[in-house]
């Protein structure tokens, strides 16, 4: 099931999609944890782009692994981008259960010109722990995404390109 897209391996395609998505989803998470007013209009976005991080973390995993599983060769040339793609995914997990946490604890649907939903949690410390976690969290998915992408090309490309 994660192995082939027509007739490309899946997760050639899958992680172009991830390299944006994650960050994509970290920065609009960012601002909706940290920009109080906004928070009406990037509740929804930082949802589906948070649970989406984590789903685009899962079938990049996945087609990974059943990409070195048909060509084994690449078991030992793969090792270290693979095992920071695994704990990629488990920093995806704590993000999006993050995303979800501040989703519930900040507020309903809303808008500026009904203030519905604007400040619906009532404790300002619980709101300043989740929002320094989200905020964390965030900055960790980008650094591990970029860490695990950057061991990767070099898995790819590491012994191919010309050196300066």
């Amino acid at each position: 099931m994660f192995e082939r897209f027509g007739d490309l391996p899946l997760h050639v395609l899958v992680i172009h999609l991830a390299v944006v998505v994650l960050p994509v989803s970290a920065l609009t998470a960012i601002v909706y944890a940290v920009v109080p007013k906004w928070r009406w209009l990037l509740r929804w976005p930082a949802l589906v782009l948070g649970v989406g991080a984590l789903l685009c973390a899962f079938v990049a995993k996945k087609s990974g692994d059943a990409f070195v599983a048909a060509i084994p060769q690449l078991q030992q040339l793969v090792q270290v981008h693979r095992s920071r793609g695994n704990l990629l995914l488990w920093f995806a997990l704590a993000f999006a259960v993050l995303v979800v946490l501040a989703f519930v604890l900040f507020g309903g649907p809303g808008a500026p010109t009904s203030g519905k939903g604007e400040r619906a949690i009532k404790s300002r410390p619980l709101e300043l722990v989740v929002t320094a976690a989200v905020v964390v969290m965030a900055v960790v998915l980008i650094y591990q995404t970029i860490r695990t992408g950057d061991a990767g090309a070099r898995a790819v490309w590491g012994n191919i390109l010309p050196k300066k």
